[in-house]
């Protein structure tokens, strides 16, 4: 019967750095070229409210309730522009991946 156990100490430690350098690839081109798309995306396929609660939301850290009161509106509201603006982000990354995922070499 195969040892089953965790190795503990320094040899599983050791052993799980080389397997995370190994699965570490160098994608940085890769996530770059995504995170180009999704700004354009952000530009391109989400209304302007959506844009902004999005941005709100996730750049700069604000919760539904503090949205809504810098915009004026109810946090329901916020949150379904979040939902929305998601949604057709996550609409344009699957149906627009293959596009999205070419090498820049490819665009020209």
């Amino acid at each position: 019967m195969p040892n089953t156990h965790y190795r503990r100490g320094g040899l599983y430690a050791a052993d799980m750095a080389v397997y995370a350098r190994t699965m570490a690839a160098d994608n940085s081109a890769q996530h770059q070229f995504l995170k180009r798309n999704l700004v354009r995306a952000l530009r391109e396929d989400v209304t302007e409210k959506q844009r902004l609660c999005l941005l709100l939301y996730y750049g700069e850290g604000l919760n539904m309730r503090e949205i809504g009161e810098k915009l004026g509106v109810d946090k329901s509201t916020v949150s379904r522009n979040i939902k929305r603006g998601e949604r057709r982000l996550r609409r344009c990354l699957r149906y627009g991946a293959a596009a999205l995922l070419k090498p820049d070499s490819e665009d020209a």
